[in-house]
């Protein structure tokens, strides 16, 4: 069975998403959950879920290669950034080609680079009076946002959405869009030996 990591900073919602519908559909598994953040309610999720999380910080991250080393161990079929906020250092990239995909709440290439995350996208996209938004999903490289495109799906900015409610129609989004788009990417690919 192919095996999936997932790389998460916060809520974990499309982590928990994602789990559940791979789960049903058996197709691959979450065998690990990484998070940046000690207090992240991704890692409560992933107790729930029954799935193992590793808490790391920056010198882990990109001084040494404890997690370049456990993620080479593993030998995941692919590596799922969701909702995942520092950028992946060039040795994990060069480790693992095309196996590393994100997803972002805007449009790409509108939208993107460093400080683009959650309510900031929203707020911008509101206040430039755009008439549609949506998500991306993208493989990554090593810069913030610029990897090559995989899937793109819309919504409609309404002239009374606030940053909360377009939130809402983009996780929702991202809920439906997410997990389907990784199935198909790992029915594509050869099972790492």
């Amino acid at each position: 069975m192919k095996q999936i990591v997932i790389f998460a900073s916060g809520s974990g919602s499309n982590a928990q998403r994602i789990v559940e519908y791979l789960s049903v559909s058996g197709s691959a598994r979450v065998v690990m959950i990484y998070s940046n953040n000690k207090d992240a309610y991704v890692l409560q999720r992933a107790k729930e879920l029954d799935i193992p999380s590793v808490v790391f910080d920056k010198i882990e991250f990109y001084e040494n290669n404890f997690i370049l080393n456990k993620l080479v161990n593993s030998r995941p079929d692919l590596i799922v950034l969701a909702g995942f906020l520092w950028k992946v250092p060039e040795k994990i990239i060069d480790a693992f080609p095309r196996q590393i995909i994100n997803i972002h709440p805007a449009l790409l290439p509108k939208y993107g680079g460093k400080g683009m995350y959650g309510d900031f996208v929203h707020r911008a996209v509101i206040e430039n009076r755009e008439k549609i938004s949506g998500i991306t999903i993208h493989y990554v490289n090593e810069n913030y946002d610029e990897g090559a495109i995989i899937i793109q799906e819309s919504c409609e900015v309404d002239n009374n959405d606030t940053p909360e409610s377009l939130a809402a129609k983009i996780h929702a989004l991202e809920h439906k869009h997410y997990p389907i788009t990784i199935e198909q990417i790992l029915l594509t690919k050869p099972t790492i030996p």
